[in-house]
């Protein structure tokens, strides 16, 4: 397979797999798409709002990040809050 710079390696790796027919369905595909649907709903619903004030120096640092991720600022802050309370953020420091 000719590389592709849409992948990484990891997902090289996993197309290379299914290709090669190593890759098989796993039972209850059809439950297990319902439930991961209904917890993505659940996780994109947004009903309320929330205002901070942070300085001007970390505001624009977010907005550079975000850039970079190709994400509007206020959905990577929103993305960043969100994996901080549920356990999923990890400091790299």
């Amino acid at each position: 397979m000719k590389a592709n710079a849409k992948y990484d390696d990891e997902e090289l790796e996993i197309l290379q797999a299914w290709e090669a027919g190593v890759l098989k369905p796993v039972s209850g595909m059809a439950q297990q798409i319902k439930s991961h649907r209904a917890v993505a709903e659940g996780t994109f619903k947004k009903d309320q709002r929330l205002n901070i004030r942070i300085s001007s120096r970390d505001l624009k640092n977010l907005q550079a990040r975000a850039l970079e991720e190709g994400v509007p600022y206020q959905t990577f802050a929103a993305s960043l809050l969100h994996k901080f309370v549920s356990g999923h953020l990890v400091n790299q420091r």
